[in-house]
């Protein structure tokens, strides 16, 4: 399994996931231009892409979808919702619609329901047979009936927005920051690192804290914050690090001895 995020942030979101025989990509946000250098850089194939999954419509998930689309026609995952948000899949071709779970090749993709302020927001459990990623972000909380779902992962991409401190003493209107704050917003470092103590497992390999904001969270913070919550529950895991907005993040590669 390979797995590398390629951007991360409110610029824009997408990571690169295979199993070497099948090629994923989970959003697509940035730029065309931008995610197929990344994908080069990775050493892989941009016209090997076989699937898209999208987890939902705003701009900094989908931005590139569109353009990506005209030279290369992988499968596009969404669901009914989303399908009708983004006018330009109606004429395309390659479209799979879901709803519950599904399989890519040998890859089984297992969504769960998540809080945003659009009209559908899933994320994701992707798993070859032999390792596990969870891909979660873009949500204001995240549902306890889920916690068995996501327990003892190998790989976590998990979102830690912002520091609450830092986001009320920022730069953001009153109306913005509630809306970050909300159930139907982003999850904090606080927060992110409270669910990863109830989900990390003696199985887990890594951590990657994504989608930080360019405002109101440095690196520095979420991994203080997660450090420390880790802590008071007494639990030891360092294998942490937060992933950028304009380059590549590692998080699993067949070329590491961790993930053979």
């Amino acid at each position: 399994m390979k797995a590398v995020v390629l951007a991360s942030g409110s610029e824009g979101n997408s990571t690169f996931f295979s199993t070497g025989k099948i090629h994923i990509l989970i959003d697509i946000g940035k730029n065309a231009k931008y995610i197929k250098e990344r994908i080069l850089e990775i050493e892989e194939d941009p016209t090997k892409i076989d699937a898209i999954l999208i987890s939902h419509t705003h701009d900094d998930h989908v931005s590139a979808l569109k353009v990506f689309l005209k030279k290369i026609h992988p499968k596009v995952y969404v669901t009914e919702k989303m399908f009708y948000d983004l006018d330009f899949l109606k004429d395309y071709e390659n479209v799979v619609i879901y709803d519950d779970d599904f399989y890519i090749d040998s890859v089984r993709v297992q969504t769960i329901r998540t809080s945003h302020d659009v009209t559908d927001s899933r994320n994701f459990i992707l798993s070859d047979g032999s390792l596990s990623l969870v891909y979660l972000t873009d949500t204001g909380y995240l549902n306890r009936k889920y916690f068995p779902l996501l327990k003892n992962k190998n790989y976590y991409l998990m979102e830690s927005n912002h520091d609450i401190e830092m986001l009320m003493n920022g730069p953001y209107p009153k109306w913005l920051k509630q809306r970050v704050l909300g159930t139907l917003g982003h999850l904090s470092n606080k927060d992110s690192s409270f669910y990863l103590t109830k989900l990390v497992g003696e199985d887990t390999k890594k951590v990657v804290l994504m989608h930080l904001s360019q405002h109101n969270n440095t690196e520095e913070k979420a991994l203080e914050t997660f450090f420390q919550t880790f802590k008071e529950y007494d639990l030891d895991f360092k294998e942490v690090v937060c992933a950028r907005q304009n380059e590549v993040t590692k998080v699993c590669d067949d070329k590491d001895l961790v993930c053979r």
